[in-house]
């Protein structure tokens, strides 16, 4: 990938400086390899702790929720279709932000690199174009990227910022990805007790600790249905009932809204693809409504308005 940690760093250090933002949103160096983090950055002095690499897979818009102050904020592919979604529900305004716009080529999936190297101790990862090299105590090995990313990215379309105030590095030619959906297709032809016992055992390891939820951009209510006491809408537990439901009320909340940034499932400490929930979803909208979340701040999502030419077949 091409390193854009020197112009991230120079950019925000300017606007800090300039005073055209109160706050910059980025990521820095994690203390673990592959694992780098959010940060707020509001001291231009400390714009240097600002970094970019194929591991910056956590959407930074959970950040954005209700601030007042003025905000530059880095925005992948992904992420400014969440910054559009943001905007257009009303959880933040558009001159509140300055987007910095980079253009991405994908995430390198950290679960994937460790089953690569046999679970082994990972002390360093470094990146050259297309490839990066992994190394520990007992190894030193070279993968290809493209081998190796996030299933989210691997059927990206849309790898540039939507929107943006200025770019950093050069737009990528966007991919063409035949059966993007294969794996909804795949699920879609099971029989009824088979899709059951699909989800079923694709959520059993869950163990209810919402990171999910708290990695989800669009998951922004002041108070989450599982929440809830008056009325419990669903028990706390493991209890596969409730852990189900969880799952496919926390889809739902996301139809028509969802990006595919798969922070959901990075987020997740014991590897559930949740993804499979929402994914379907995605292509419901797509298929009845020729909507994809985030492109424009000009359209209304499918689920805010109604139009007499909408899908209305399951009306009788």
């Amino acid at each position: 990938m091409v390193t854009y940690t020197d112009e991230i760093r120079k950019t925000a250090k300017k606007l800090l400086e300039d005073k055209t933002v109160d706050v910059f949103i980025g990521y820095k160096k994690g203390t673990v390899p592959m694992m780098n983090e959010p940060v707020l950055v509001s001291d231009a002095d400390k714009a240097d702790t600002l970094y970019w690499d194929s591991f910056c897979g956590l959407n930074l818009c959970n950040y954005l929720t209700k601030r007042t102050d003025r905000i530059g904020i880095l925005a992948t592919g992904c992420n400014s279709r969440n910054i559009v979604t943001h905007i257009i529900e009303n959880q933040i305004k558009r001159d509140q932000l300055y987007i910095v716009g980079i253009p991405c080529t994908g995430m390198i999936d950290h679960r994937a690199v460790l089953r690569a190297v046999k679970e082994r101790e990972i002390l360093e990862v470094t990146e050259n174009g297309d490839s990066f090299t992994v190394k520990g105590n007992d190894f030193n090995e070279t993968f290809d990227k493209k081998e190796y990313l996030q299933a989210n990215c691997k059927t990206c379309t849309h790898r540039n910022p939507v929107e943006y105030d200025e770019v950093i590095g050069t737009p990528f030619e966007e991919q063409e990805v035949s059966e993007a959906y294969r794996d909804v297709e795949k699920i879609k032809g099971m029989a009824s007790d088979k899709k059951w016992d699909f989800f079923t055992q694709m959520i059993s390891n869950c163990i209810r600790c919402y990171a999910c939820r708290n990695a989800c951009p669009l998951c922004y209510c002041p108070t989450c249905f599982v929440d809830e006491s008056g009325p419990q809408w669903v028990g706390k537990s493991i209890d596969p009932t409730d852990t189900m439901t969880f799952h496919i009320l926390r889809a739902y909340h996301c139809a028509g809204r969802c990006t595919d940034c798969g922070a959901c499932e990075r987020a997740c400490p014991v590897g559930i693809p949740v993804r499979q929930f929402t994914r379907k979803l995605n292509k419901d909208v797509f298929d009845l409504f020729k909507w994809e979340a985030g492109l424009s701040l000009d359209e209304r999502p499918p689920l805010d308005v109604y139009r007499p030419d909408d899908y209305n077949d399951f009306i009788r």
